[in-house]
């Protein structure tokens, strides 16, 4: 029976073309990982610089990959099958497949539409006391007709200790915190057609390669709004841009107002462009690179609209009369190869300000960038991955003295989230002895120096030393397990070991300071 459903799915490919899409979060870790693993196995190929991916992507990569069955070991093809009963829903035009459990899941030839709850809690312990994050809501997603997709996720949250303030140098996606409370609101429209589509969503992005820490663009702020244009028009090509709606923060005193007993506060408007260009001269070597401003005080120009464009040029036409004029440009480059069967090679720069006649300097370090360098292998030892990873950023990198264009939206930094002057050791080992079971060991050491203010007048000409000294510390060990019982459904148990020295004041969670020996454990029903 199995092989007869597969038989149809393929048929049915070949049959159609299908262009409807709306995204998967990136916190949906496990099909995001497995994904990764079949491309590393050379089942599968994927750009993975720009994230997140989109449903009908998931899908046939694994219809792909089910195809080779022979490559394929008894766990990695149970997996298949076991996210194929959600996945399907882009693949077959009836409910005549096993699926998962849905709340509620309604398909025919014109409309498809799946609504589903949201609940989780975790909890922390360690000699410090405990805390613990609660998160409820519900999400759905759909499509209409040949090319309309949509979706929407709600999420309340509450956090007993906040663990990622702004200030805090914490992996944790941050919400737009009331107190202790936030809520969080995603979701979009997309049109699409063959070699392409547009959307307009709000939701988090990630630009970079990376398995820990993006340093191009993260999800660690809010997620905000923007306008998304794909394009792969070819198999050698892929074009990403986006304008994005970011959120500054910054209150304009000129439009604010008191009426009555009211004091309105409205905030200077930010905005974000950016592009990626990605070329693949060779079958599993991709290489990327692009560009993207943050601009204010100018309205919604149209200059950052065109998607081609390199924006420092496009500034220094419209604000270049002066640096205070001007807005605040970046360019990234990233190359990904999987070229040899069970290796991921990868490395991104990030580059904020570059003076280029003192890149090879050494008693100058006035280039402002962070750069990032890793490789993973996927089961070299059969259900095992293992991964390295190297990150430094250099002082200044993501900062700017103009505070409507800093690299930020709410408070928060888009790049990586130890910030500038700081550096980070990963080093990962993934074992998957189970169908849908993981446990998890790895360490972390990362390091922050001084935190350097921004002065436009000495930091082109003089810049400053990476790390003259070290000014916070955290090394971790950390054991977890997760268990997905159903599809989405999560059980997890993590022990952890930290020695977190330093300014602990300023960029830990008190929760955390010092060295301690921390247990958590959780449950959660999407994500």
């Amino acid at each position: 029976m199995k092989k007869l459903l597969f038989s149809c799915i393929i048929a049915a490919l070949a049959s159609f073309t299908y262009s409807q899409e709306v995204y998967q979060h990136i916190s949906n870790k496990s099909i995001y990982e497995f994904i990764d693993e079949l491309a590393n196995l050379h089942l599968v190929e994927i750009n993975s610089v720009i994230k997140p991916y989109s449903r009908i992507d998931i899908a046939q990569k694994l219809i792909k990959a089910r195809e080779d069955s022979v490559n394929l070991n008894k766990r990695q093809l149970e997996e298949i099958d076991f996210y194929l009963k959600d996945y399907n829903k882009e693949l077959i035009l009836s409910k005549n497949f096993k699926k998962r459990l849905d709340l509620l899941y309604y398909r025919d030839s014109n409309f498809t539409l799946s609504v589903n709850p949201i609940l989780g809690y975790q909890v922390w312990s360690n000699k410090n006391g405990s805390i613990y994050h609660r998160w409820s809501g519900a999400e759905v997603f759909g499509y209409l007709g040949e090319h309309w997709g949509f979706y929407a996720s709600l999420r309340d949250n509450y956090e007993s200790e906040i663990l990622a303030d702004t200030g805090y140098l914490t992996p944790y996606q941050a919400g737009p915190y009331k107190g202790d409370e936030y809520s969080d609101m995603r979701g979009g429209i997309t049109y699409s057609w063959n070699w392409g589509n547009i959307a307009l969503v709000k939701d988090h992005i990630e630009w970079g390669n990376n398995y820990f820490g993006p340093n191009i663009i993260s999800a660690k702020a809010p997620s905000f709004a923007m306008f998304k244009l794909n394009l792969k028009p070819v198999k050698w090509f892929e074009f990403n841009y986006f304008h994005a709606w970011l959120v500054s923060e910054v209150v304009d005193s000129v439009r604010s107002y008191i009426y009555a007993s009211a004091n309105r506060e409205v905030y200077h408007p930010k905005y974000m462009a950016a592009n990626m260009f990605t070329f693949t001269p060779v079958k599993k070597l991709n290489i990327s690179f692009g560009n993207s401003i943050i601009y204010s005080d100018v309205g919604i120009h149209p200059a950052y609209f065109m998607p081609l464009f390199f924006y420092k040029s496009a500034d220094h036409t419209y604000n270049g009369i002066t640096d205070r004029a001007g807005q605040n440009a970046q360019m990234f480059f990233d190359i990904s190869s999987r070229q040899i069967r069970k290796f991921h090679f990868y490395g991104t720069w990030f580059l904020d300000a570059l003076t280029i006649r003192k890149v090879f300097d050494k008693d100058e370090h006035s280039n402002h960038w962070s750069y990032k360098i890793g490789i993973r292998g996927s089961d070299l030892i059969d259900n095992t991955v293992i991964t390295l990873e190297y990150t430094r950023t250099n002082p200044l990198t993501y900062k700017n003295d103009l505070i409507t264009t800093r690299y930020e939206s709410n408070w928060y930094n888009m790049g990586h989230y130890l910030r500038d002057n700081a550096d980070q050791i990963y080093v990962d080992i993934k074992y998957k002895p189970l169908k849908n079971l993981t446990v998890n060991l790895n360490y972390i050491y990362s390091r922050k120096g001084p935190d350097i203010p921004y002065i436009r007048e000495r930091e082109i000409i003089l810049g400053r030393s990476f790390m003259e000294s070290v000014e916070w510390e955290n090394s971790s060990v950390s054991v977890r397990a997760d268990y997905q019982i159903i599809n989405d459904l999560f059980l997890f148990l993590e022990l952890t070991n930290s020695n977190i020295t330093g300014d602990v004041q300023r960029y830990t969670p008190e929760f955390f300071h010092g060295n301690t020996t921390t247990i958590s454990f959780g449950i959660n029903f999407g994500y």
